[in-house]
């Protein structure tokens, strides 16, 4: 058996990083991915980056540049509505399901993750709103109790993330995604199973109308141009 010849905690924060620069704006579709300069900033060696970069290719958050090289990807209106297909329906089980068996640590716990998320909004930052709203839904996979949800979802955060990068910073209104959260909130602590998987199918399903109107307006001004 080989040495390991690069830390996976050390990929796996180079992914994080770059991951975070794309959802916030920093890293723009089509901009190209230079791996020096990279690794220079996070002050780690190449082959992190290049392990990191592969793994970001494979999850279609970047594509081959022409010629040589890796440019971030444009958003994929299929892609992108596909994934919140699945959303809807594994945060509407993750809902319910936290509602049913754990109301009184939602009751316990939820209240600080809301406040933390409107407090990133007051602030204005991408990065910090976007840690908000993952470590909110990080507590309902861990409510529901199944053990199957947090792995099938973690599966697409990378794109995930890159994804509600976009709303956020398409969707005029960031704060109402708390105010839906917390809508949210009430229907766990209720222990309302029925209203919890409603609203949490409607939460997504509306995310996902925000950026596919904003994507196909985008297209088509530019057709035109």
């Amino acid at each position: 058996m080989k040495a390991i010849a690069v830390q996976p905690k050390l990929v796996e924060q180079v992914h994080d990083a770059i991951i975070s620069e794309i959802a916030a704006g920093k890293l723009k579709p089509g901009e190209r991915i230079i791996q020096e300069q990279i690794a220079q900033t996070l002050g780690v060696s190449r082959q992190p980056v290049q392990q990191a970069l592969l793994l970001l290719r494979n999850k279609g958050v970047l594509r081959d540049a022409p010629g040589r090289g890796l440019l971030v990807a444009p958003l994929d209106l299929d892609q992108v509505r596909n994934l919140y297909d699945i959303r809807a329906v594994m945060e509407g089980l993750a809902f319910r399901s936290a509602a049913e068996r754990n109301a009184e640590r939602a009751r316990r716990l939820g209240p600080a993750l809301i406040k933390r998320g409107r407090d990133a909004v007051a602030g204005g930052s991408v990065e910090q709103m976007i840690a908000a709203d993952l470590k909110f839904h990080d507590l309902v996979y861990e409510l529901s109790e199944n053990p199957m949800i947090a792995p099938t979802m973690a599966a697409q955060w990378g794109y995930t993330q890159r994804v509600m990068g976009e709303v956020l910073m398409r969707d005029q209104l960031p704060r109402d995604i708390w105010d839906q959260h917390e809508a949210l909130l009430q229907a766990l602590m209720a222990g309302d199973g029925d209203t919890a998987e409603r609203l949490a199918r409607q939460h997504i399903s509306q995310a996902a109308a925000v950026l596919i109107d904003s994507l196909r307006s985008e297209r088509h001004a530019d057709a035109a141009a």
